[in-house]
């Protein structure tokens, strides 16, 4: 078996006996350069979030501080549900909501906060689940939180 001069546009990577698998004989596109970004820490990342949404629990509106270990990070979209941990589905949550959210979706969690006496961040959960869409849309993948954040959206 021959191989293409250059190796430029196709390649055998498997060969079974003296037929080259057939699929790796395909054309192929080249792939787009990714820029690395270093990840930031959980320190670095807590301190945007607050500077985006403000210095207080999404849910609560307790106040926090950057320095403080009630301070959690909160998936909007909770994990299990498909959302990425990308800051963009981030909002800082005090220990106590976020234990208590557990993987309610973000409008009913909403609700009950509201039916609790709460006053959450209605509108900087909004916000979030846009820029989570957006977010989506450039980088693409994320199958199943698409439709979760659509559904969501309708109901915040």
């Amino acid at each position: 078996m021959q191989l293409p001069r250059g190796g430029r546009g196709k390649a055998a990577t498997h060969v079974y006996g003296s037929h080259p698998n057939i699929l790796s004989l395909v054309p192929r596109e080249p792939r787009p350069v990714r820029q690395h970004q270093r990840q930031l820490n959980r320190r670095e990342r807590m301190a945007l979030i607050l500077e985006r949404d403000g210095y207080e629990c999404i849910w609560c509106r307790t106040p926090i501080e950057v320095g403080l270990n009630r301070a959690t990070t909160e998936h909007v979209v909770p994990r299990i549900k498909g959302g990425p941990s990308w800051i963009e589905n981030e909002v800082a949550a005090c220990r106590h909501c976020n234990g208590q959210r557990g993987h309610h979706s973000p409008s009913a969690w909403l609700d009950e906060c509201e039916r609790l006496g709460l006053q959450p961040n209605r509108e900087a959960i909004r916000r979030t689940l846009l820029a989570l869409q957006q977010a989506i849309v450039k980088r693409g993948g994320q199958r199943r939180a698409r439709p979760y954040v659509e559904s969501q959206l309708r109901r915040v």
